[in-house]
Formats: C-alpha cells, sequence, structure tokens
C-alpha cells in the first residue's frame, strides 16, 4: 500500500489546478506586453520582419535551406495556389571540420556547393538556361531576374534580426565553433558564396524554424482565415504569432512593411517566467535545473519540451527507489509479483544516468491502457532494463509519468491561451475559427496531448467551453522547408 500512497502524494505535486493556468495566463499577459516595450526581458518578444501570413492562393517555385544542426537540408519548393504544394529535398551531413572551420566562408562555400548540386539535379532545365543566358548577355544587368529562386534560409542559432534578410550571428551552439563568423550577417555570408558560383538564387529570407511553422500552417490550413500562432512542442518550445503593429512600442531597426499593420512576433517562450513568479517547482524541476547546461534559463522550457519530461521522471523515480519504505522495483519474494518472479534493474539502466529516460516512453505509459500494462512492462524492460516489473510498479509509473505529460500540457495551454486573448480574435467575429499551427514529437505523438491542452483552454476565463471550440489546433509540418519559402515569397513580393 505504501507504493499506491507514494505514487498518490507525488502526483498530487505535479497536479496544475483551473486555477493556476487562468494566474499563468495572466502572466504570460503581461510578460508579453513587457517584452513588446523593452529589451532583456524573459520573453523575448523578437520582431521577425515578417508582416503577412499566406491564406493558400499564392503559387510559383521557390527555395529553402535549413541549416539546423548536424545536417544541411536543400529544398525546392512548387506552392501550387491550393493550399498543395510539391517539395524536392536533399539532405547531407556537414562534415565535422567545417563545424570548427577557421574561416566562415569555408562552411557557407560548403553550403553554395550544396546548392549548386541540387540545382543541377533537380532543376537541371532551369539552370543550364540560366547559364546559356549568361554566356549570351555581355552586361552582368543585361538581363532580367525572372529565372532567379527566391531563397528562404533557416538558420536556427541565435541571431540579431535587422531585416527580413539581415541578421548576424551572435553566437554558435550544437556543436558548431566559428568565431570568424560571430557578429556578421549570415545571408551576406550565403549570398556572397552562391555569386561566387554564379547561381540564380536570391537569399531573400532569414527564417525562424517557428514562424515558418506558422506559414506552412498558415498556407496550408483549410479557410481563408490566416493562421494566428505556429508552436512547437517537441525537444524544445516556441511560439511564433502575429501581432498588432501598434503594440510594439520598442524601436525596431532595419525597414519592413507597415501596409498590413502586423508584425509576426517570436517570442522565444521557452523562457517565459525565469524568475518563477507562477511555474510550479517541485524538488525535481528544482534538481533538473541545477544540474542542467543553463540554470535558471529556459524554465518553461524544462517544464513542457521533450527533451526534459523524461528526465523529470527519472528523477522521481530515483528518489523513489532510494526511499527504503517505498516497494518500487522490489520485492520480498516471486509471490508479490503477478510475473511469477523478483523485480531488478540492470546496473546499466538509464534511471541511473542523467537523461537516461527517454520521453517517448511516456507515450508508451499513456498510451497503454491494457489490464496488465503488458506493453509499458515491455518497454520497462526493453529500454530501461527493468526485468519483471510487476503490475503495481507499472502502475505506479504510468501514474507519475502521467502526471508529468499532463502537467506539461496544461503549461502548454497557458501560452496558446493568453496569445488567443492577446489577439481577440475570439470578439471581433462570432464564429471564425482561430487557427493555430503545432509541431514536435509532443503534440503528434503523445496520446491526448491536444486534448489536454483544449481541456484547459476551456478552463481559461475569456475562452471559455464557446471560446475553445473555435480554436483549432492543426499539425503544421516543415517549417524549415515549406514555411521558409513562403517567408521568401513574401519578402520577394516586398522588393517591388
Amino acid at each position: 500500500m505504501a507504493l499506491e500512497a507514494e505514487t498518490k502524494n507525488v502526483v498530487a505535486k505535479f497536479e496544475y489546478s483551473d486555477e493556476d493556468v487562468n494566474k499563468g495566463v495572466q502572466e504570460f499577459l503581461r510578460q508579453m506586453s513587457e517584452g513588446l516595450e523593452k529589451e532583456n526581458t524573459s520573453l523575448s518578444q523578437i520582431p521577425t520582419y515578417v508582416t503577412a501570413v499566406p491564406n493558400g492562393t499564392e503559387k510559383g517555385l521557390y527555395m529553402a535551406v535549413d541549416l539546423g544542426g548536424t545536417n544541411f537540408r536543400v529544398c525546392s519548393i512548387q506552392l501550387n495556389g491550393d493550399t498543395t504544394f510539391n517539395l524536392t529535398f536533399s539532405k547531407v551531413a556537414i562534415p565535422r571540420e567545417l563545424m570548427l572551420a577557421k574561416k566562415a566562408e569555408d562552411l557557407f562555400s560548403f553550403l553554395a556547393k550544396q546548392i549548386e548540386l541540387f540545382l543541377k539535379t533537380h532543376h537541371e532545365e532551369q539552370f543550364d538556361h540560366h547559364v546559356r543566358r549568361r554566356e549570351t548577355v555581355s552586361s552582368p544587368d543585361g538581363y532580367k531576374d525572372e529565372h532567379v529562386f527566391r531563397l528562404g534560409f533557416t538558420f536556427s542559432f541565435p541571431v540579431h534580426q535587422i531585416g527580413i534578410n539581415k541578421g548576424t550571428l551572435i553566437r554558435w551552439t550544437k556543436g558548431f565553433d566559428i568565431p570568424d563568423a560571430i557578429d556578421k550577417d549570415v545571408c551576406a555570408l550565403l549570398q556572397a558564396e552562391i555569386d561566387k558560383l554564379g547561381l540564380p538564387v536570391k537569399v531573400a529570407a532569414l527564417v525562424n524554424d517557428t514562424v515558418g511553422t506558422l506559414m506552412a500552417r498558415s498556407y496550408t490550413s483549410p479557410g481563408k482565415t490566416g493562421t494566428l500562432l505556429g508552436a512547437i512542442f517537441g525537444t524544445g518550445t516556441n511560439g511564433a504569432y502575429v501581432e498588432k503593429l501598434s503594440n510594439l512600442k520598442k524601436p525596431l531597426a532595419g525597414e519592413y512593411d507597415k501596409s498590413t499593420g502586423d508584425m509576426v512576433i517570436n517570442t522565444e517562450w521557452g523562457s517565459f517566467d525565469n524568475q518563477l513568479n507562477i511555474l510550479p517547482n517541485t524538488t525535481w524541476d528544482i534538481q533538473l535545473d541545477q544540474a542542467s547546461v543553463n540554470p535558471g534559463i529556459q524554465m518553461y522550457e524544462k517544464r513542457v519540451s521533450g527533451m526534459f519530461l523524461g528526465e523529470i521522471v527519472r528523477l522521481v523515480i530515483a528518489g523513489l527507489l532510494k526511499d527504503p519504505s517505498v516497494a518500487l522495483f522490489k520485492d520480498d519474494n516471486s509471490s508479490q509479483n503477478d510475473m511469477g518472479s523478483t523485480t531488478n534493474i540492470g546496473e546499466q539502466s538509464g534511471l541511473f544516468t542523467q537523461w537516461g529516460l527517454d520521453t517517448s516512453i511516456l507515450s508508451v505509459a499513456a498510451a497503454d491502457n491494457t489490464p496488465e500494462l503488458s506493453t509499458l512492462r515491455q518497454e520497462l524492460d526493453k529500454s530501461l532494463l527493468i526485468y519483471a516489473a510487476s503490475l503495481e510498479d507499472a502502475q505506479a509509473f504510468k501514474a507519475i509519468a502521467g502526471a508529468v505529460g499532463r502537467r506539461a500540457a496544461r503549461l502548454s495551454a497557458v501560452a496558446i491561451g493568453a496569445i488567443v486573448l492577446q489577439s481577440g480574435k475570439l470578439t471581433e467575429t462570432a464564429d471564425e475559427p482561430v487557427d493555430i499551427g503545432v509541431d514536435g514529437s509532443l503534440v503528434e505523438h503523445y496520446p491526448y496531448f491536444r486534448d489536454m491542452i483544449f481541456e484547459a483552454l476551456r478552463a481559461i476565463d475569456g475562452i471559455g467551453e464557446e471560446g475553445a471550440k473555435r480554436i483549432r489546433i492543426g499539425i503544421a509540418k516543415d517549417g524549415s522547408g515549406v514555411g521558409a519559402a513562403l517567408i521568401a515569397l513574401v519578402a520577394a513580393s516586398l522588393e517591388g
């Protein structure tokens, strides 16, 4: 009985009530407003220089490249003008030595060569035509740009953006270290190498993948309503939304289109409430934060994103294993275990190492509703080397993992709900859907994650049952591909 009682005690500590959700929404709104007014706030509220979202009727052939980590992806996207598109892509690993290159141009010339190879392979006709024209025209400016591909560049490293296709590198992450590139405009670096190869490509937009998610959803979503919010709930979490320009009070460098009255804002909401005004803070949250590479930072992300949920569960389980009064994964003898054996844990089990419990097992636990929890018990055996776990053990694990997942979903609803309220869209019209695009492993693969988000949205003052019915959350795929191409399209339309 001690195990069941202790499990209930743990689960209660992860409870995030309707009242907590509402307090969270109010604080999120306050920090959003603060981020629109000044720099160096919890929510960075970064203007993206993207001032319109697509409606699905856009047409054309665009390119996108994505440098998000150890791979470089090159795509071309044919927008068909009917919310559909055709995507062609190639992917190549970045050689380790180029991640640590002496000069920025070493990396960027490699990237440009991949673009050249892609064009030769997949767009031979346009490529050859361009080369022929270049050879027959005496003046370099003697031909028009109609065969120039507009390219969206998804660059998933911290940049200071100063225009739709201008941004200087703040620092490298993810194993890259090329000091020569710091403080340089990454679009200009790529364009210089493209120009050396004489390619018909113009870097038209610098793209954040979350903004790309917003654009991709807005193009593919049903109806003519533009999407309000693009959100990632995966390894990390972030959101980008459409804000009224009149609410953006802090000074904005560079040029942008003021005619729409809107500006897409990248919230960088992983760092929401780093000061812990309202975020829940259990002993396990504290342990996780103190052992992380960035203590005190990304506090919202550490309670919501897939990278951290497994670690929270591991810390809870590891703590219970050390408690002699709690019989978790231990039996006095085989008669106490419905497997007719005694439970033991392999020495190499991930339970004993930081990050050793993958968040994917939370999805298995949530999905297994069989009376014997046999799928979960097989997974505990396979991925955590917990052999012959009893039914009671599996029930305790399922309850704890479920409590951590449920809290993450309800915290996700805080950000979504606050942005819906900030937009005023529920009161502007009586029936138009409020469209939200989401991407990431949690919303795609964690069972009932979206259901739990909606349950919390219904509890938010100003949304309620009726408002929640109008919020439409749909999966948006490939923000760094089709989303980047769509930003290149928006940028190209501003050139004229």
